[in-house]
């Protein structure tokens, strides 16, 4: 894990503040033998260990996939991981994301409010389930056109915590992520080198007794680099 390590962004008694990168699993899968950031919070702070509800997932209470960067907060106690799982609950924790999307979104903000499910016989989540749905809302805001690569830099917060939800709101109103490999536009040819999506977790609030605690990160140097050569 040597050149993809989080680094770290805030630390307390009670929890950590993590930017996550892109290519890093959180937890370890059935489907991957790899490093994980689960073994990079036991390697600096084993005692987190016992934290949590899943020995696999210690201090873990919400996730980004693997080809998602951003901020993430990590519970290092069990009384954070519980207060933790209950502001992620009652959606008292705010997240805002930036990504790129295939072509021009034309309204300036907008709510996409569309259950989302498992689509049968696949490994992906759908709007068109005809399964168990969950709600999921998520608003956007547009934050820059780029019309002649016929794509747009969008604001995204997550009303709901649903596993892909993003990537999959987007996908359903024909505005996919780019480079994303399991929802994206397969065939469209890139301008510029990417090896992940193209989604950030850049803004994070959380509800304290002290106060909220706000953190703000600025996109990674190689996405700065492509939006400025989109412009």
């Amino acid at each position: 894990m040597q050149n993809n390590e989080p680094t770290i962004i805030y630390e307390d008694t009670e929890r950590l503040i993590i930017n996550k990168p892109f290519g890093l699993l959180v937890h370890p899968t059935k489907h991957a033998d790899e490093p994980t950031l689960v073994d990079w919070v036991l390697k600096i702070h084993p005692e987190v260990k016992t934290v949590g509800e899943d020995t696999a997932r210690p201090g873990i209470v919400h996730r980004l996939d693997r080809d998602t960067g951003g901020l993430m907060v990590i519970a290092k106690t069990q009384r954070s991981f519980e207060h933790l799982k209950n502001l992620f609950t009652t959606r008292e924790i705010h997240k805002k994301y930036l990504a790129l999307v295939w072509g021009i979104i034309k309204n300036d903000t907008g709510i996409i409010n569309k259950p989302i499910g498992m689509l049968r016989g696949a490994p992906k989540r759908t709007t068109h389930s005809t399964g168990k749905t969950r709600e999921a809302v998520t608003e956007y805001t547009v934050r820059t056109r780029y019309p002649e690569a016929n794509m747009t830099l969008v604001e995204l917060s997550p009303k709901t915590g649903r596993t892909h939800q993003l990537r999959v709101h987007m996908a359903s109103i024909s505005h996919n992520i780019v480079g994303d490999k399991l929802y994206g536009r397969k065939k469209a040819k890139l301008p510029f080198e990417l090896h992940h999506q193209f989604l950030f977790a850049y803004s994070l609030n959380i509800p304290t007794e002290q106060g909220p605690l706000h953190f703000e990160i600025e996109l990674p140097d190689t996405l700065q680099k492509i939006l400025h050569d989109l412009t």
